[in-house]
């Protein structure tokens, strides 16, 4: 772990790359936090641990193991720094239940991890804020933090926007990282604090045995609970059974609302087909290198009060505090719009630093993402993307295609695909293209300041495009195109999946 972590501190900036230099990779910050005291964050220091519901707190093991080892810190006089954003969020209220009979409840308490809820926290991006000291020493120092969560996705700057590097975890190992702080350490080698006797504290010392687990499962985690939690899990709370739900067959649009908004998808669809399969002067929207995650595409956390999506909300009158997260508002198009490519941690080859930006090409300007592709769609340009190899990993994200639908964007050209998300970017009208064998943008000699043209008017699935180039050093180059079905041809024909069933309905 501390090898893999100061190795990406000076691996060049990409993936899992922060590419900082030595004097930086040895940094500390002071900070006052908001007790009045004065703390230190360095590279590595741990602002965020979670124990999280999905995955594994549905293992009574783990979850108790978890609570042990709190307890053992505790007695041995160990605690974790009050500016670490702790959290338990179990998946069901059965564990509440099992860790309060066995009396390990209090203990996890007392070194910050009390129960804020049930369901999807951290790993989703809903962490919350962190304080505005710790933001504001991370931010101004260029700091990369972690975050350490039981969760099932750690994609980048998915956690929080300020956490840079983040790792899963069992739960005893969260509590033992928010313990010692750090996720540069070595627990073979190094104490994970001291205790109140003043010698140093190792992570074997506070380790539980299967035995001492199994012990405490067999006496506390018991058939009665499951019964009677999930007996009263349909009654639902008060606030939930007083919502009003119309009986209307057609949805009640609220044009006022900034969660539901009534989307374009249809907008100018005719009854008779109207492919688009000649696409010309194409410009490149983005630049990309290897493992674009679905996470780098439609981010899933946060809201940035900078980002478009956040200068959307404040014009509506909503609050920084109220903007949530991406994830709660999917069912918002105009939000998840400005969401695309929104991840601070994207590296766009057009520019230095990553970020949720790039280059408009007529003008020269820098422009958030969001804001270049309306300009280039008020101009009638066309985009496209090129990408490096595994384009589109990670979850299976239908906004991760809708949202580079509604940035214009009609084609990509990636060295390879993960497998769901070349489906999903048919299933919505955008044509996947796959560099030849040993071929990617730079090999050809593309710096994505070209335009491109394209024509699949005679192309069979999984056949040859060519891709004609204006203002590069070549004059086009062969693609493979990855519409790998007559079925997925007709879909995109129809302008993707969802026209393709209103039509077929129709008939």
């Amino acid at each position: 772990m501390k090898k893999d972590f100061l190795s990406c501190l000076e691996t060049k900036v990409g993936f899992k790359g922060y590419g900082l230099s030595a004097p930086d990779r040895e940094k500390i910050v002071n900070f006052t936090f908001e007790d009045g005291k004065q703390y230190q964050l360095k590279q590595g220091s741990v602002v965020i641990a979670a124990i999280t519901s999905c995955t594994n707190t549905s293992n009574p093991n783990v979850l108790i193991a978890a609570g042990l080892l709190a307890k053992k810190a505790v007695e041995k006089g160990l605690k974790v720094n009050p500016f670490v954003k702790t959290s338990l969020a179990p998946g069901s209220g059965v564990v509440t239940e099992y860790l309060t009979r066995s009396g390990l409840l209090p203990f996890l308490e007392k070194v910050g991890f009390y129960i804020v809820g049930y369901g999807c926290t951290t790993c989703i991006g809903n962490s919350g804020p962190l304080n505005d000291s710790v933001a504001q020493a991370i931010e101004s120092n260029d700091l990369v933090c972690s975050g350490v969560l039981s969760g099932n996705r750690n994609f980048e700057g998915r956690i929080h926007p300020n956490v840079r590097a983040n790792y899963l975890a069992s739960p005893p190992l969260v509590v033992a990282y928010a313990l010692s702080g750090t996720t540069a350490i070595d627990y073979e080698t190094e104490p994970v604090g001291t205790g109140s006797d003043g010698k140093p504290v190792f992570l074997r010392d506070i380790w539980p045995t299967h035995a001492e687990v199994a012990e405490v499962v067999s006496k506390n985690v018991v058939r009665e609970m499951f019964t009677e939690v999930y007996g009263r899990v349909t009654q639902g709370t008060e606030q939930w059974n007083a919502l009003k739900a119309s009986n209307d067959q057609l949805y009640p649009w609220d044009n006022v609302s900034t969660y539901i908004h009534y989307p374009p998808y249809f907008d100018g669809m005719t009854k008779d087909l109207t492919p688009h399969l000649k696409i010309e002067n194409a410009s490149v929207l983005l630049n990309l290198g290897d493992s674009i995650t679905t996470d780098h595409i439609s981010p899933a956390g946060n809201i940035s009060k900078k980002s478009p999506a956040g200068r959307y909300l404040e014009a509506k009158g909503v609050d920084a505090k109220d903007f949530n997260s991406y994830g709660a508002r999917r069912g918002n198009d105009e939000v998840m719009a400005r969401g695309t490519f929104a991840n601070i941690r994207l590296v766009n080859k057009f520019l230095t630093k990553p970020g949720p930006q790039t280059i408009h090409h007529k003008s020269g300007e820098t422009l958030d993402i969001f804001d270049a592709a309306a300009r280039y769609i008020k101009e009638g340009t066309p985009l496209t993307i090129l990408a490096g190899a595994m384009y589109g990993s990670g979850s299976s994200r239908d906004w991760a295609a809708k949202g580079v639908w509604m940035l214009n964007v009609k084609f990509v050209i990636a060295v390879s695909y993960e497998r769901i998300h070349r489906s999903n970017l048919v299933l919505f009208g955008v044509i996947p293209l796959q560099f030849k064998e040993g071929q990617d943008a730079d090999s050809l000699g593309l710096t994505g300041k070209e335009s491109f043209t394209i024509d699949i008017s005679s192309s069979k699935p999984g056949g040859d495009v060519v891709v004609h180039v204006q203002g590069g050093k070549i004059d086009q180059f062969t693609t493979k195109l990855r519409i790998d079905t007559e079925t997925e041809m007709t879909y995109y024909k129809n302008g993707g999946v969802l026209n393709y069933v209103i039509r077929e309905n129709l008939k």
